[in-house]
């Protein structure tokens, strides 16, 4: 494992994700951020983009992801989003943080998060 990240913060998009009805049918803005975990001395070394993430490319990948086919809950999201980050043969290790600031929570909150780590099989 790496001791370098790359990190993709505030990423934020419009989703039809959530149990109820409203939610999907309104949608909400969902943010997220990616912390990928690889070795980035060899892009740095060589001053190579394609011995790296692009996080051009990463970012429109998880967009996609969050505007595409709703789920219910913010832990399928996250972990559909790791998944894309994991696809990157360079990544080691993943962690996504999934928030949700306009959550039905029943009460007044900031936002509602979830943060899930997956790592290389």
């Amino acid at each position: 494992m790496s001791a370098d990240t790359v990190t993709l913060k505030g990423l934020r998009h419009k989703g039809f994700h959530g149990v109820l009805p409203e939610e999907r049918a309104a949608g909400q803005d969902f943010v997220v951020d990616a912390v990928l975990e690889l070795d980035t001395a060899p892009a740095a070394a060589d001053d190579d983009l394609a011995l790296t993430v692009n996080y051009a490319d990463l970012a429109a990948r998880l967009t996609d992801v969050i505007a595409g086919p709703p789920v219910d809950l913010i832990e399928t999201l996250a972990a559909r989003l790791a998944a894309v980050c994991l696809s990157y043969d360079l990544v080691d290790a993943v962690t996504v943080t999934v928030h949700k600031p306009q959550a039905p929570a029943g009460r007044p909150v900031d936002d509602v998060t979830v943060t899930i780590r997956r790592t290389r099989p």
